[in-house]
């Protein structure tokens, strides 16, 4: 444990002067009078939770015992859904009961009854999870799994050929199509249900490589191809090919960055956040910095730059470290710095592992999950993993949940929550001063230019940001200042078209470039 942290008898024994000499978190909330700060449980959908009515009313119940103000709900497990009107299949899930009663619908209405938030918390790279297919004849995996080929085949390869690791299946994030669907199926989400966020889960290359330098994922033959196409190469890239792995990092944030949009589409004033890995040391205990990380270099998940560009309103990070082991307290506390030193334009929330610490030492990790940095900066708030397992003592005795999850709350009301709290706003969408713009490359015809380079020049200032588009011709820019722009596209040889228009960029508003159409010559 980090020898700073008081014991959980002297909290106990200081909570008035603690409260009293306590800075702050936030600022108030206009409307409420309340300060603001995130708080918040996980509530997978593997544990019961949301599988009846009556689960869901204890778990509101539950989450406003720590004055709770947001439920991070896993409704996306494996490309379905524990709800009934979306574009993804019904989950079948043993031990829901069956529609009509509608999991998610069921979790808004009683959590917004009571002042909480509900973000529908979507694993955005699990195609299946069982060696049984599912029942529904439907679900993806049918068409696009193990006994599909070509582009059909959405699902990713590992170096050695390899495609079902722990008995699950994922999604490439270079597969175009596959991309395109789950975009699709998570804005259905947020178009049908009044949803407060969208949380995205496995928004990254998987684990199971024998490394943590680089990720040996990512050799689908659709993936190698466009892989190919980007490049010029004709070799197949070793998994520690920088390009490569730059590339495929590139992939997963162009799939975020047509999240982030496509949910502008549905409703502005929806919350994207994500739940962001902190594998390993931190920046600060990693030589090579942030680039070196398990992070950013073994899963490709560049959280940091999504952040910065915009395209992330908020990193939920998975700061999951057993506070009773010298090593991993370090790694907890070097995380919680350069988490709370390093929200962009955006904002984080430090999320530590209930289920692996006693309730001393979450408390512990709470304090300093939520503590001012040396530079000042703090995080927005916590969120606890998991609503199911509150403490390390219930992975082993499971009947101790419910008491386990009490001491918890009246450990936190008693010293961190004693008061209730609003939700941060996000400022860059309740008041925005910069837009957004997106555009497709279309071919005459049929098809599209993938990977083409879009330049966005800005006539005042002669400022550019360049974008790619992706697999289905699509491109964005995230954040851009208000104002006209020329929007250029680079066309490959044998390409002819329009490829020059100027755009208007107005605050808060979804513009669309339109370049082309074009066709192919010769």
């Amino acid at each position: 444990m980090s020898s700073r942290r008081p014991s959980f008898g002297a909290v106990a024994a200081a909570l008035i002067l603690a409260m009293a000499l306590a800075v702050p978190m936030g600022t108030a909330a206009a409307d409420t009078g309340k300060q603001q700060q995130w708080r918040g449980y996980w509530v997978d959908s593997f544990n019961a939770g949301i599988y009846n009515p009556a689960q869901v009313t204890k778990l509101v119940a539950d989450a406003k015992r720590i004055n709770a103000n947001a439920l991070v709900v896993q409704v996306g497990r494996e490309t379905d859904c524990f709800c009934n009107d979306s574009a993804f299949p019904r989950t079948q899930a043993g031990g829901v009961d069956p529609a009509p009663y509608d999991p998610l619908a069921e979790v808004i209405e009683q959590a917004h009854a009571a002042g909480l938030e509900v973000h529908a918390w979507v694993n955005s790279t699990i195609l299946w999870r069982s060696l049984t297919p599912p029942v529904d004849p439907t679900h993806a995996y049918h068409e696009h799994g193990v006994t599909a080929t070509g582009r059909d085949r959405w699902i990713n390869r590992r170096v050695d050929g390899e495609e079902v690791m722990a008995n699950r299946v994922f999604l490439d994030p270079a597969n175009p199509d596959a991309v395109d669907y789950m975009v699709e199926g998570i804005a259905s989400i947020a178009r049908n249900y009044d949803i407060d966020g969208i949380n995205l889960d496995y928004i990254r290359y998987p684990d199971y490589s024998s490394v943590t330098t680089h990720s040996e994922w990512g050799y689908s033959e659709t993936s190698i191809a466009r892989f190919q196409a980007a490049t010029g190469r004709t070799d197949v890239p070793a998994p520690g090919d920088a390009q490569f792995s730059d590339w495929r990092r590139a992939q997963v944030t162009s799939y975020v960055r047509k999240i982030y949009l496509k949910l502008h589409e549905v409703d502005p004033a929806v919350r994207l956040s994500m739940d962001g890995i902190t594998y390993g040391y931190g920046p600060q205990g990693t030589e090579g910095g942030y680039e070196k990380t398990r992070t950013y270099a073994e899963v490709l998940q560049d959280w940091r730059g999504w952040l910065a560009e915009g395209i992330m309103d908020t990193n939920i990070a998975m700061n999951y470290k057993r506070d009773s082991r010298a090593d991993q307290s370090v790694m907890f506390d070097q995380w919680s710095e350069f988490l709370a030193d390093n929200q962009g334009r955006r904002s984080s929330v430090n999320g530590p592992a209930l289920y692996l610490n006693s309730l001393e030492e979450s408390l512990a990790q709470a304090r300093d999950a939520l503590a001012p940095t040396a530079a000042g900066n703090r995080v927005i708030g916590w969120t606890g993993y998991s609503y199911a397992n509150p403490s390390a003592l219930v992975i082993t005795d499971p009947t101790q949940a419910d008491a386990q999850r009490n001491a918890l709350a009246d450990a936190l009301t008693a010293d961190l929550f004693a008061e209730e709290a609003a939700v941060p706003d996000m400022p860059w969408k309740s008041r925005p001063t910069r837009g957004h713009l997106q555009g497709k490359l279309e071919l005459r015809g049929g098809g599209v230019l993938d990977q083409a380079e879009v330049t966005l020049t800005s006539l005042s200032t002669g400022e550019n940001t360049v974008r790619r588009s992706d697999g289905s011709g699509w491109f964005g820019f995230v954040d851009v200042k208000p104002g006209r722009y020329l929007a250029q596209v680079k066309l490959p040889s044998g390409v002819v078209g329009k490829p020059v228009t100027t755009v208007e960029v107005r605050k808060g508003a979804l513009g669309t470039v339109r370049l082309g159409p074009f066709r192919t010559v010769g």
